[in-house]
């Protein structure tokens, strides 16, 4: 097996996992049985493509042998007596269904059915539609593998259970349905953006899942304007990543990084996204979150970054879309704008909110306006309540550093 040959396959999985997989499941309404298939097929490409040479079109050739062995087995008397379609057959789509003809998009919104339940519907779409293996999926939301596996095999009971069928929505109920599939891609990013625990702060396997979920979901549906907003939003707030940590493994601030390594090439794609987005009245959520990247992203530097401009952004998606955490961004921006007391006096009615009782971001935000203002024993005790409410170990190590500095100039001044 040589290494241009183990490229290729892990190209082709990151590239063409959901069509291989979503047609192959298409074809036999078993999604456990469309997912050994799969597998197999990519696994055959390991043994075959070093003596037969790289395929043209890798995708095409995984989906033939795909189905093929899904053809094999299906042929089998003891798997058609056994197997019981897990996914309903849906009819012929006619020139009327348009966008939601195509496997991908049926597989899609199959895994985020609101029929499911978040967590079910994360699970799934991350097995099904990214690939990702049940330990890798297991190990993003801090579950144990088993818990995981049990979890994913009660969604694909219940899909065939409440007799789920295997197509996109119709374009009357897009709307209701699509919110839930960009919740699932940006609960994905999200957790791949700071990763809830472990040694890195990013999971770059989730954030460029979600990704690649949005482009999809852009490319096939390049109408809808959440799509839009939510792909520009992703794309923003990604390029700074190579910015978020240092050489030495510390997490640097967004005031602090080093903006010449943020990825150019991909704000300018963002913010041309944006544009669009932001064409659709009344805007979105996600478009508005977009435009508010996107004044981080254009500015100059951290000093010259439009506080006025985000936090009228803000109130403008507080009406849209109701959020404590909203509330806390918002509370943070009045601070950037107008200064750190004015800061602590928009997180004070924070404080009693239920939803943040063991958010980790309220009191790190305290934190550094207490520091700020010289109320120094304060800021330590707010340092150090964000060190019980954090398990990211790079997040962790920040807060450490910042309590032992607040700590050593309270023991100088005193």
């Amino acid at each position: 097996m040589t290494a241009d040959v183990v490229a290729a396959v892990a190209e082709a999985h990151r590239r063409d996992w959901a069509q291989v997989f979503a047609a192959t499941a298409r074809f036999t309404r078993d999604l456990d049985l469309a997912e050994e298939c799969t597998q197999e097929a990519y696994a055959q490409a390991l043994q075959t493509w070093p003596r037969t040479g790289i395929p043209d079109r890798p995708g095409a050739w995984l989906t033939t042998t795909a189905r093929n062995r899904a053809l094999d087995a299906l042929r089998r008397e003891s798997v058609l007596r056994r197997s019981l379609p897990l996914l309903v057959a849906e009819p012929v789509p006619g020139p009327e269904d348009g966008f939601a003809s195509d496997d991908r998009l049926r597989l899609v919104f199959t895994c985020c059915h609101p029929a499911l339940s978040r967590d079910a519907q994360v699970a799934l779409t991350l097995r099904l539609v990214c690939g990702l293996s049940t330990v890798e999926v297991a190990r993003a939301f801090l579950v144990q593998e088993a818990t995981m596996a049990a979890r994913i095999t009660r969604a694909k009971k219940k899909i065939a259970a409440a007799r789920i069928p295997y197509r996109a929505p119709s374009p009357e109920h897009l709307g209701e349905r699509l919110d839930a599939v960009l919740g699932v891609v940006y609960l994905i990013f999200t957790t791949g953006h700071t990763a809830p625990t472990g040694t890195r702060l990013v999971r770059a396997d989730l954030v460029d899942c979600a990704i690649g979920l949005a482009r999809m979901l852009h490319l096939l549906m390049p109408r809808e304007y959440e799509i839009t907003a939510l792909l520009a939003l992703l794309l923003l707030v990604d390029a700074r990543r190579d910015s978020r940590v240092s050489a030495s493994g510390r997490l640097v601030l967004l005031a602090e990084q080093d903006r010449s390594r943020w990825d150019r090439a991909q704000i300018g794609e963002a913010a041309a996204l944006v544009t669009e987005a932001l064409r659709g009245r009344p805007p979105t959520r996600y478009a508005v979150e977009a435009a508010i990247a996107a004044v981080h992203a254009q500015a100059p530097s951290w000093a010259e970054t439009d506080w006025t401009e985000i936090v009228g952004l803000y109130d403008v998606l507080r009406v849209l879309w109701s959020s404590p955490v909203v509330e806390l961004n918002r509370a943070v921006a009045i601070g950037m704008r107008d200064g750190p007391a004015a800061g602590l006096d928009a997180l004070a009615p924070l404080l009693a909110e239920p939803a943040l009782a063991t958010y980790g971001y309220l009191s790190a935000a305290r934190a550094d306006f207490l520091r700020r203002l010289g109320r120094l024993p304060e800021a330590a005790e707010a340092y150090e309540e964000a060190l019980t409410l954090t398990d990211n170990e790079v997040e962790r190590a920040f807060l450490a550093g910042r309590l032992s500095e607040v700590r050593r100039a309270a023991d100088h001044r005193g």
